[in-house]
């Protein structure tokens, strides 16, 4: 069967809704355990194993964010679906940034959609013998719901992506990441994040979105998802690809082109390894470069130009190695002067709305 013995935990509180995904899963042979709130979701969860769990974020007594909270924190590689009724993106957005690998929102149009979201989620372990053609591609269905809420809102446009961004100053045991990234309106077209992968690969990326207009949201949003899926991959010992950064790339064009989004994407992507301070980049479209720096100012890395992200005939992305010396560091900025001025200032403020300068900004990682 196609979810042969996948043990699934169902915390869902509709319980027309329940059977009927409970049913499907069943028939394509998984192991489903049912829970109807929050609280009996996680008294399974502490009492028995399961290879992911599907959960609905409105429910009485204890909520789905919550839920997952206490789940991760038992259990922080856990593949989580959450299921989202009630069109609150903030919700969703809460439920990515604490490590639920992908979300699906209702109604949903097929079932084999929940089906494709779990293999996703469980990685690689499921990929022999698949009947379901089309594997990674996201419902057209949901990206509609949510694109047309947020052209239609601004605001909420706005809200859910400064959710996104991290902290202006971010340390890691072994690194600190400084950016501050300008925008001129409501919505920013750059964005950027940085994780550790585990405990000697620190990955950060900075991109920028085409075109700039509300779209640039929920970009932020999937962008973010599908690094997700492989940092949830690699850490469950499936797929190195979230610490590859040319592998990284081809998988993010390929997952963009599916989405429908009709986007393009600037992009630099680079992970360090800790133990010998070994850099991997990798580079798609132009407007960002990448920049060594050390006390004698920026130096730009020989990455020539490749074609941006979300491209039918895209091709590679151009990619280095190298490796730092002592009081280097590594920043990705946009071409515009006063923002490579801005860096080498050290002027690092975040997320910042002004009309006194030009969209874009800058990232540093220094160890």
């Amino acid at each position: 069967m196609a979810l042969k013995d996948v043990s699934v935990l169902l915390v869902e509180d509709d319980p027309v809704f329940r059977r009927v995904v409970a049913s499907f899963l069943d028939s394509r042979g998984a192991m489903v355990t049912e829970a109807d709130d929050g609280v009996q979701g996680l008294d399974w969860f502490r009492r028995q194993n399961f290879d992911v769990v599907l959960a609905d974020l409105s429910m009485p007594n204890l909520g789905g964010l919550d839920m997952l909270r206490e789940m991760y924190r038992l259990d922080p590689a856990m593949p989580a679906i959450v299921i989202s009724g009630n069109h609150v993106m903030a919700d969703v957005v809460e439920a990515l940034r604490i490590g639920a690998s992908d979300y699906l929102v209702k109604p949903v149009p097929d079932l084999y959609i929940i089906e494709q979201s779990i293999r996703q989620s469980l990685g690689n372990q499921l990929q022999q013998g698949t009947d379901i053609q089309g594997l990674d591609e996201l419902s057209m269905v949901e990206l509609e719901e949510n694109l047309k809420l947020l052209e239609q809102n601004t605001e909420a446009a706005k809200h859910i992506q400064k959710e996104l961004f991290p902290a202006s100053h971010v340390d890691y045991p072994q690194a600190r990441i400084d950016y501050s990234l300008y925008k001129n309106d409501g919505i920013s077209a750059f964005f950027i994040d940085s994780t550790m992968a585990d405990a000697d690969h620190l990955v950060f990326y900075m991109a920028h979105f085409h075109p700039e207009d509300n779209r640039a949201a929920f970009a932020s949003v999937l962008l973010r998802s599908f690094v997700n899926h492989k940092l949830k991959a690699f850490r469950n010992g499936v797929s190195r690809a979230v610490i590859e950064p040319y592998n990284m790339l081809s998988y993010l064009n390929e997952r963009i082109v599916k989405s429908g989004l009709e986007i393009t994407v600037d992009i630099v992507y680079i992970t360090v390894e800790l133990k010998h301070f070994r850099a991997s980049i990798a580079q798609a479209g132009h407007g960002l470069r990448c920049y060594l720096r050390n006390d004698k100012g920026l130096t730009p890395l020989a990455l020539p130009d490749a074609l941006q992200l979300g491209l039918l005939d895209w091709g590679k992305p151009s990619s280095q190695f190298r490796s730092l010396l002592p009081g280097e560091s590594l920043c990705i900025a946009t071409s515009d002067p006063a923002h490579k001025d801005m860096l080498l200032k050290n002027n690092f403020d975040g997320l910042v709305c002004s009309d006194a300068v030009i969209a874009g900004g800058y990232v540093q990682v220094s160890f």
